[in-house]
């Protein structure tokens, strides 16, 4: 900062978009001023200790595969704890396995044996999955973009297995039922899923955020510091104290980025609660997610199967995600004695994140990227300008970081 508090760039939300945008600008030699609201960085990848549980707001999963990941971090440090490559389905229908045969041939035998699918769906599920996993990832953003169900129908797939098994499954992933969510983002999700390891940090997902923040120069963020109005010569934060800049990046969801920025498009929000309940015993011994092939919930995962610390000794934490912010927690919990066919009776309730905005829409056809430029001055920068991803946000904040520098040096709205 100069004299005066001024400095070249402020970014506006310390989620993983705008510590993208703050590393690359200070890398780069600007002088980076980062705003948070709350009281640590992170949106909405935090976690909360809670009477020694662990919780992240909301599910969460971490995909090793990302460019953004593998070119930002080092994973070491995180002590990732993996969840089984593939998913239970469980409901009215009995219970099935699908697992990845190329990691756990022991555990395909659902698979492989035609229980899980019929033979002809898992041919076709066997060529998308190669064909994902083998192509650049240029010619999959190339694709022709229509509804996910409409090319999962197109590729082969009999509607039984896309209703009874995809559809359920994906539900979680894009939070929305439908499947109207783009193809190629489908196609880009599912290629992250098949190369790259979904896992927790052993500290929870916030420990993500904090790496990125650790990477910051000294003095660079400021907590518990948030903005009121963004003008022409900086922002105005709500305590009356003003931060001049030459640019500004609003990196914050995309509710509040549009009250900063009005006029800024904001994409319908995809609403999840997740509920944490305490067990006394795991009712699925093994890290693995249960799909509610009925759709009646999304899904449930034993998070202490999958990070043992996450819990208290002799306690098990189980994490269960249902579509938008209305359910309520009695019928969860029955549910969970079907579907895990145990008695939840005794199983105590800990949270309920209700999150309306916990994903963008994506429907198809969906531009994978967008300008951070706004207006003169000022950017904007997070995964409902990308894909709902932690890739979005990072590429979208890297993305904001280049323009910003090419304003600097003389480009558009210099």
């Amino acid at each position: 900062m100069d004299a005066n508090g001024a400095v070249d760039v402020v970014v506006v939300g310390a989620g993983v978009a705008g510590l993208a945008c703050a590393l690359d600008l200070a890398a780069a030699g600007q002088r980076v001023r980062l705003l948070e609201a709350s009281d640590a960085v992170g949106g909405r990848m935090r976690t909360d200790p809670r009477d020694g549980f662990r919780l992240d707001r909301g599910f969460q999963v971490f995909n090793t595969c990302y460019p953004q990941v593998r070119r930002r971090l080092d994973l070491r440090p995180l002590r990732l704890r993996p969840f089984t490559p593939g998913f239970v389905l469980a409901g009215r229908s009995g219970r099935r396995r699908l697992v990845d045969p190329t990691r756990r041939p022991g555990q395909a035998g659902d698979l492989l044996t035609g229980r899980a699918l019929p033979a002809g769906d898992a041919a076709v599920l066997a060529a998308l999955t190669a064909r994902d996993a083998l192509l650049p990832a240029a010619l999959l953003r190339r694709g022709r973009d229509v509804p996910a169900a409409a090319a999962l129908r197109r590729a082969g797939l009999s509607r039984a297995t896309l209703d009874g098994v995809l559809r359920p499954f994906l539900s979680g992933v894009f939070l929305e039922d439908e499947l109207d969510t783009s193809s190629r983002v489908l196609h880009l999700y599912w290629r992250s899923m098949v190369r790259g390891t979904l896992a927790l940090p052993a500290a929870g997902i916030g420990a993500v955020p904090a790496a990125l923040a650790a990477l910051l120069p000294p003095g660079a963020l400021e907590l518990e510091a948030p903005v009121e109005r963004v003008h022409q010569d900086g922002v105005l934060l709500a305590d009356g104290r003003e931060v001049g800049a030459r640019r500004v990046v609003v990196a914050t969801e995309a509710a509040a980025a549009a009250r900063l920025l009005p006029g800024l498009p904001v994409p319908p929000g995809r609403g999840v609660t997740t509920f944490y309940h305490a067990a006394e015993r795991s009712p699925l011994a093994e890290p693995t997610l249960l799909v509610d092939g009925d759709r009646e919930l999304l899904n449930s995962v034993v998070l202490s199967e999958v990070v043992p610390g996450c819990a208290p000794r002799g306690l098990s934490l189980v994490s269960t995600s249902v579509l938008g912010t209305t359910a309520e927690e009695r019928p969860v919990r029955a549910r969970l004695a079907e579907l895990y066919g145990c008695d939840t009776s005794s199983w105590e309730p800990l949270a309920a994140y209700r999150i309306p905005a916990a994903l963008p829409a994506m429907p198809a056809p969906h531009p994978l990227t967008r300008t951070s430029r706004w207006a003169p001055g000022r950017h904007v920068c997070g995964d409902h300008r990308a894909t709902g991803s932690v890739q979005g946000a990072l590429a979208s904040g890297a993305r904001a970081a280049r323009e910003v520098l090419a304003d600097l040096a003389g480009g558009p709205g210099r």
